[in-house]
């Protein structure tokens, strides 16, 4: 669903900075070779992804939802030196692909991948996380912000991806829709949290900013 026309789309893509030549790649390679591509964060979106993080600097940055690495790559971009990113994906093949391109972006050794089910994993962690980023099964999470937020340090950002859901959020939600159902409770629940400060961008497929208190 576009929220706003395709020619204002491309205004807004072709007045934000250029999107590296690594990632133009990988982009074409997903299309290409993996299924549902629409899932890769793209050139606008991770730019934004890009310059939140270099604005926030962190040291410590959890992903859940690695896909083929691209938004990964975007965060990795604003990581301090002796910075880590920590990213979690259940498909164990698709890690070849993301390792391939880890390691050309010139973040590999700073980038880990996990595989297997996030809500096993996040619990594992003893890190204070600066920057987290939610974009993976949508009927989980709520489980997934209330894992990570007793992870983040103070001022920390948690982003969400996909809140709007092509615009279901605002139309009759059918009685199996689970995942529309699931994004509705979620949007509520980060509202109303006191723990968060919290504001919703028109940003592709909607993507939430959470500040920590």
């Amino acid at each position: 669903m576009h929220f706003i026309s395709e020619i204002l789309e491309n205004y807004v893509e072709n007045h934000t900075q250029d999107e590296p030549e690594l990632l133009k790649e990988l982009d074409r390679e997903t299309h290409l070779k993996v299924l549902r591509p629409r899932m890769l964060s793209g050139h606008f979106q991770g730019r934004l992804l890009s310059l939140i993080s270099k604005l926030k600097s962190p040291r410590y940055i959890l992903e859940i939802g690695t896909y083929t690495g691209y938004s990964a790559i975007c965060m990795a971009e604003g990581l301090q030196e002796d910075g880590e990113l920590h990213t979690i994906d259940i498909n164990e093949e698709l890690h070849d692909l993301q390792r391939r391109y880890f390691d050309r972006s010139g973040f590999g050794d700073r980038i880990i991948q996990h595989t297997g089910n996030a809500l096993d994993i996040i619990p594992t962690f003893d890190t204070g996380f600066d920057l987290v980023f939610i974009d993976a099964d949508k009927e989980n999470y709520q489980e997934y912000f209330d894992l990570v937020i007793t992870k983040m340090n103070p001022g920390g950002l948690i982003l969400s991806d996909n809140v709007l859901w092509s615009g279901k959020v605002v139309e009759p939600v059918k009685p199996n829709d689970k995942s529309t159902m699931a994004l509705l409770e979620y949007n509520e629940k980060l509202k109303n949290d006191p723990r968060v400060e919290t504001i919703l961008l028109p940003v592709r497929d909607g993507l939430t900013i959470c500040r920590v208190m």
